[in-house]
């Protein structure tokens, strides 16, 4: 009988040493290779060029931290709750990366995959119009189906993201701009004819193009988002616990909290006694 393997192209130990993806992790690695390179090798099991090393830790930083957002709340409020145990409102906020806050980086990525599956493309950098036209024909694809276009529109940046101009602009730079946000900085410009109104082209969303473009695979997409957002809860923690504000949004919230009925919708007519006196 043969003995059971579990293969891994990732990292093994033994008593004399650490490799990672073959690597001598001490020698090969450490003071040689930056966090953000490493992430993104072991997400593609290729190493990557500096340029996209650079385009890769731009996604990171923009998708880093955005202030009093619901995970940074959660986080705050837990380690309220439980100082002693950081993990645990290091989880919350992590927990909270869902499809209103982060998810939009996966959504995006996923969407202008599935829209370029299958089609004949320019090259990236080549022949706008025809960029155009596909865009047209993919928004006009998600109306027919009442589809959300996910990556536009942003609650707070009405006229621009700024984080957009600068990633489209890094991609260029390092020669990482694909057909992925080729495909979305298109949509960017043809979308008010086809939906009637304007919105902005989310800088999450262009995250998701971008690592997209990089090769990083879809199905990780969100936890390339939540390992830039864990920075960011880190420097929150970081905050909170020497200049706490977790007491102050609890005790306010505690303090408007306000009574109301909320029967369900099939629980029928109130008893009596229990209506406005």
């Amino acid at each position: 009988m043969s003995e059971t393997a579990y293969p891994t192209g990732l990292g093994a130990s033994t008593e004399v040493g650490i490799t990672l993806m073959g690597l001598d992790l001490a020698e090969d690695l450490m003071g040689r290779v930056g966090f953000g390179e490493l992430v993104l090798w072991l997400c593609r099991q290729r190493r990557p060029r500096p340029g996209e090393v650079r385009l890769f830790e731009a996604v990171l930083v923009a998708l880093a931290d955005h202030g009093f957002t619901p995970t940074a709340i959660a986080a705050r409020l837990t380690y309220l709750s439980a100082p002693d145990a950081l993990q645990g409102a290091f989880a919350a906020g992590l927990l909270g990366g869902g499809s209103r806050f982060l998810g939009v980086t996966e959504d995006t990525g996923r969407f202008l995959a599935e829209a370029l599956a299958g089609r004949d493309l320019p090259a990236p950098e080549a022949d706008p119009e025809r960029w155009d036209e596909l865009a047209r024909a993919v928004l006009a694809e998600a109306r027919a189906a009442r589809r959300l276009v996910p990556g536009l529109g942003h609650p707070v940046h009405k006229v621009q993201d700024p984080r957009t101009p600068r990633l489209l602009a890094i991609a260029r730079e390092e020669g990482s701009f694909g057909p992925h946000l080729a495909l979305f900085s298109a949509i960017g410009r043809v979308h008010p004819e086809v939906l009637g109104r304007r919105l902005v082209l989310n800088g999450a969303g262009v995250c998701g193009a971008a690592l997209m473009d990089l090769g990083v695979p879809s199905a990780v997409l969100r936890g390339v988002a939540l390992v830039a957002r864990a920075g960011g809860l880190l420097g929150q923690l970081a905050e909170e616990a020497r200049a706490p504000v977790g007491m102050d949004i609890y005790l306010h919230v505690e303090r408007h909290a306000r009574f109301e009925a909320h029967p369900y919708p099939d629980a029928g007519p109130a008893p009596a006694g229990h209506g406005e006196g």
